[in-house]
């Protein structure tokens, strides 16, 4: 018959190695709900199995024999036999099956016994079988249920008794409909303690356990009746009934073999859809907290499992203490029984070798072994090691075996061995996926976050706390040591930064490595003045020298940040836009200051470097953009030799906009192509049409380093000088130092396509670039201009007027135009003029002019001259 004392009902609780106390989570106070749910329904039970008890008690008269002092005795150790020899068929939800061959002294009990006796020696019986196997936790249930399964079999069978008239014995069909009351009662009492405990079973497997237990209890019971009938009719016929019991009782084990097998397949199987269905959630989860984005073992998962697996094998305890990296701490998952004491961190059964499960017991294990035992408070335990090739990532244990008297068998070695294999296998999996999701999320330099995974880890601490700041760092050195030792060694100082800022945060703070030497910051419950505080203790930490081999290497750091507002935070906060507001901050510290706060000011003058971007095609499209000149005059003939052409943008919001912001920000953009053709076709339109008035003017266009990296720049030059019919002469593109020196080797080849069409090339801002004197000569070009920072000096600095000298001689030496810009005083002239400076340029002889104006101060300013060639030239007036 069905009885709830084979499993007891426990609770799963999670802890980590060393274990911490059992948090009281919702878990732990569902399941102290169900257990105090489950206390009142044992009362309940208790109660009224008296009550009835007492009820058929004085319905049924007590009918005293001679025979009672051996028949009482008898009849107990019958009970208490067929208990011992239950075969064990299904466990389900704390509810454990079990063939206990109860029914056979039972119905004998009905025709030989008063109730009384047969109570008392059914209830001593199941009692006593409790006690024997430890299960103290139900003994109130089961009594009762004991009680009520006797009552309802006495009294069905004396009402059918009365039904049939009242005979003086018990005819043996009230006995028979009596024994089978008994299971039925017994599995309603059963199936209701399911739903007070808030298990699941569906109807099926209700209908189903309970025909089987009425075919069970019909079979047990007719061959008790059968064999009482026989003996009492003939007794030389009991080694017949003998034969036939026996019979019975193996058909019966090989039943509950076929069944194990059924199940413990039903079992596995459910384990390993477990397993997959957890391993596939795990891995589509997307990773929105810390926890997920550094990884781990979720408890909740691991103790469904360990629930089915203690279900499954019916022991009192199963425990699985797990890992995904090796150098971590186990954590533990405890189901049924608590465990008396904590595991400790060198547990001896975390030194077992190999993979494939011990069954260890008191009696028979090393002292080591059966220490770790009696700490665990278990007389036998199946344990068994979860490897990943000789990584050691877990062990699943399973404690004192309840559901049967002889404890584990090797049905229950073998499917504890296929499950562990299949939780081995799901472990590695999660090791994969952890280390997956890790690289991912971090820096493999550094080991700090990267930006996705900053951008997790940070969401969630910025929208629950209203003052937070993003702080971002940036090494201004980085390139230099790449350049000067190599990238290995600028490797180490960005784990070296790391470390630093690690120190100085402390363990608790989000930090990231963004990208090259970048780094960012989150200070959460932060006000303005520690946000500034901490960043100037960051670049402090972060600019002293670094020692690299045997060197020491300067650094310098610059911190900028950005602090969130209680209405961002109602609205819900973006971290790329605090990273953006951060690194805006930054940016703005090139001004002079280390550290800066962010305030929107920086939003708006990168919000209108952005809006240039992406309006400045329509721009020149709509006139916006256009091209002013600067005449340049020989010296000392103070003949008009050419033009510089600059661009000029009259923005319809903005305002004119300084060439010095809106051109570096095209060239960022990729749009100084556009620029280049724009000013190009503009200036040699203008050569042109004074090529058609008679009058030879160059024109001087400026070239982006960018310009020098396109292979098809020369070719394009060609075609637009042949579109505008201008000889290679008549056009001068002027390049920086510093940007021919970032390349020279892949600016040469541009420079020489360019030199063979006949077009002039000259070095802008000459005196300001590297130290280039090796790399001048190399080149084809034809001019050098001197920086006008050095001729706007000339008349107070003896050191400026000696750099302007030195530029003069250094170009003519290697028979190059000298040109001076910034002349702005007749007494710069004249010391040009002396020097032997072949052009003059700057506001002395004239501002950039639009195209009007220069018409304009042409026809002022100059006169024209007859020259050898077709073409006139234009002298400027004194």
């Amino acid at each position: 018959m069905p009885n709830a004392h084979g499993d007891s009902a426990g609770t799963g609780t999670a802890t980590a190695d060393p274990p911490e106390p059992p948090d009281g989570g919702q878990a732990s106070a569902q399941a102290r709900a169900d257990e105090l749910r489950f206390r009142l329904y044992t009362v309940v039970v208790l109660t009224v199995g008296i009550l009835a008890a007492g009820a058929v008690s004085t319905w049924l008269p007590f009918t005293g024999s001679v025979h009672l002092w051996w028949i009482g005795p008898l009849l107990a150790a019958a009970f208490l036999g067929a208990e011992q020899l239950g075969v064990n068929v299904d466990v389900r939800s704390g509810i454990s099956w079990t063939i206990s061959f109860t029914e056979i002294p039972l119905v004998i009990g009905l025709l030989v016994a008063p109730f009384e006796v047969v109570l008392t020696a059914h209830v001593v019986a199941g009692v006593a079988t409790l006690l024997a196997r430890r299960v103290t936790g139900r003994v109130l249930y089961n009594a009762g249920a004991f009680l009520l399964e006797v009552t309802s079999a006495f009294a069905v069978a004396g009402l059918v008794r009365q039904i049939l008239g009242g005979a003086d014995q018990m005819p043996w069909i009230a006995a028979l409909a009596g024994t089978l009351t008994a299971p039925l009662a017994s599995t309603l009492l059963a199936m209701v303690a399911v739903r007070v405990l808030r298990r699941r079973m569906r109807v099926n497997t209700v209908l189903r356990l309970a025909g089987r237990i009425l075919v069970v209890g019909f079979v047990n019971a007719s061959v008790g009746l059968t064999g009482y009938l026989v003996i009492s009719n003939t007794p030389e016929a009991w080694p017949i009934v003998l034969a036939v019991s026996l019979g019975l009782a193996a058909l019966y084990w090989a039943y509950s073999d076929l069944l194990r097998e059924q199940r413990d397949m039903e079992a596995l199987t459910d384990v390993s859809l477990m397993v997959a269905r957890s391993g596939q959630q795990a891995a589509a989860r997307p990773a929105g907290r810390a926890e997920d984005v550094d990884g781990g073992v979720d408890i909740e998962e691991w103790t469904t499992l360990a629930e089915r697996i203690r279900d499954q094998l019916a022991a009192a305890r199963i425990v699985l203490r797990l890992r995904l990296d090796p150098d971590e701490s186990m954590r533990t998952v405890v189901v049924g029984d608590d465990l008396p004491t904590a595991l400790p961190v060198d547990d001896p059964l975390l030194r077992l070798r190999g993979s494939h499960v011990r069954h260890l017991r008191l009696t028979e294990t090393h002292p080591d072994v059966r220490t770790a035992l009696l700490d665990r408070g278990a007389h036998e335990a199946l344990v068994v090691p979860l490897r990943s090739a000789s990584q050691l990532l877990g062990v699943l244990e399973a404690h004192d075996r309840l559901s049967r008297w002889r404890g584990f068998g090797k049905y229950d070695v073998q499917l504890l061995g296929t499950m562990a294999s299949h939780l081995a296998t799901s472990l590695d999996n999660r090791r994969l996926l952890a280390t997956l999701r890790h690289d991912a999320y971090h820096d493999p330099l550094t080991g700090l976050l990267n930006r996705p995974g900053f951008r997790q880890v940070a969401t969630d601490p910025l929208r629950e706390n209203e003052h937070s700041v993003v702080l971002r760092v940036d090494l201004d050195v980085l390139s230099t040591v790449s350049d000067a030792l190599g990238y290995a060694w600028a490797d180490r100082m960005l784990m070296a930064a790391g470390g630093r800022m690690r120190d100085t945060l402390g363990p608790d703070v989000p930090l990231a490595r963004l990208e090259g030497a970048s780094f960012a910051a989150l200070l959460v419950d932060c006000d303005a003045d520690g946000a500034h505080e901490t960043a100037q203790l960051l670049r402090t930490q972060l600019s002293a020298p670094y020692p690299v081999d045997r060197l020491t290497v300067e650094a310098n750091a610059v911190v900028g940040y950005a602090a969130t507002t209680a209405r961002e935070n109602a609205d819900g906060v973006d971290v790329d836009s605090f990273l953006q507001r951060a690194d805006m901050a930054v940016r703005a510290t090139r001004s002079g200051e280390e550290v800066r706060a962010y305030v929107p000011s920086m939003g708006q003058i990168f919000l209108r470097r952005f809006q240039m971007v992406t309006q400045f095609r329509q721009a020149i499209e709509q006139g916006q953009v256009s091209v002013h000149y600067q005449p340049k005059v020989a010296l000392p003939g103070k003949q008009v030799l050419g033009v510089e052409a600059l661009v000029r943008w009259q923005h319809p919001e903005f305002g004119r906009v300084n060439p010095d912001e809106f051109v570096p920000a095209v060239e960022a953009a990729g749009l100084v192509g556009v620029l280049t053709s724009f000013v190009l076709d503009t200036a040699l339109d203008r050569v042109r049409r004074w090529l058609d008035e008679g009058l030879r003017i160059s024109v001087a266009v400026n070239l982006s380093v960018r310009n020098l990296a396109d292979t098809e720049f020369p070719a394009r030059v060609a075609e637009a000088l042949e579109r505008f019919d201008v000889p290679g002469e008549l056009l001068t593109l002027e390049l920086t130092e510093s940007g021919v020196m970032a390349d020279p080797e892949r600016a040469l080849p541009i420079l020489r396509g360019l030199a063979e069409q006949g077009i002039e090339l000259a070095v802008d801002d000459f005196g300001t670039g590297y130290s280039s004197l090796a790399y001048l000569r190399q080149l084809p070009v034809d001019q050098v201009k001197i920086d006008k920072s050095f001729v706007f000096g000339m008349g107070t600095d003896l050191g400026d007027l000696a750099v302007v000298r030195s530029i003069v001689e250094l170009g003519h030496s290697l028979g190059l135009t000298v040109v001076a810009e910034g002349v702005e005083e007749d007494v710069a002239r004249d010391q040009l003029e002396a020097m032997g400076c072949d052009v003059a340029q700057g506001y002395l002889i004239s501002r950039p002019l639009s195209e009007e104006r220069l018409q304009a101060w042409l026809t002022a300013r100059t006169v024209r001259s007859p020259a050898p060639a077709s073409e006139a030239v234009l002298m400027l007036l004194t």
